[in-house]
């Protein structure tokens, strides 16, 4: 174990002390904002339950149009975000957030059935912070977000790697 992981694993099971925020936690030090953007219903149901379980205020939306007027509407903290979507998919989505500053804050987690290393590249350089190949593990999912929080939170640069 890293000196990096033995902090992080000490921060999670140590209550926080005011004004000390936690990996779960969003930009004001409450649970983080989670909009989840995927057109299929099951995946959807299934993360939001997973991303409430941890206690997260979590949205939904079904296509790429409808995640651009969540996120002006209400900015979240981490954006899942499938690949796959109508009406603009999650290149398209993630290109747009990252070409206006005020959404500099906001960590990009793209989701796809399209695991291979070239499209994973893509989504990294339009300023993914990481990607997860479907399907995936719950732990996996939990685990990503919390990391990119996490790196969010110690003022380090988003762009990360496939979290799977």
């Amino acid at each position: 174990m890293t000196q990096k992981q033995e902090v992080y694993k000490i921060r999670s099971a140590v209550p926080t002390v005011q004004g000390e925020k936690t990996a779960t936690e969003g930009r004001t030090g409450v649970p983080a904002s989670v909009l989840i953007a995927d057109d299929d219903p099951s995946i959807s149901r299934a993360l939001s339950f997973l991303m409430q379980r941890e206690g997260h205020d979590v949205r939904t939306v079904a296509d790429g149009q409808q995640a651009l007027s969540a996120i002006e509407s209400r900015k979240p903290d981490v954006v899942l975000l499938d690949l796959m979507m109508p009406k603009s998919n999650g290149y398209e989505v993630c290109r747009a957030l990252r070409a206006d500053r005020a959404y500099d804050d906001i960590r990009i987690v793209m989701l796809t059935a399209r695991g291979g290393e070239a499209d994973q590249r893509i989504g990294m350089d339009l300023g993914a912070d990481a990607y997860i190949a479907k399907p995936f593990a719950i732990a996996d999912v939990v685990s990503c977000v919390q990391s990119v929080l996490a790196r969010r939170n110690d003022g380090m640069p988003g762009a990360g790697a496939a979290c799977s």
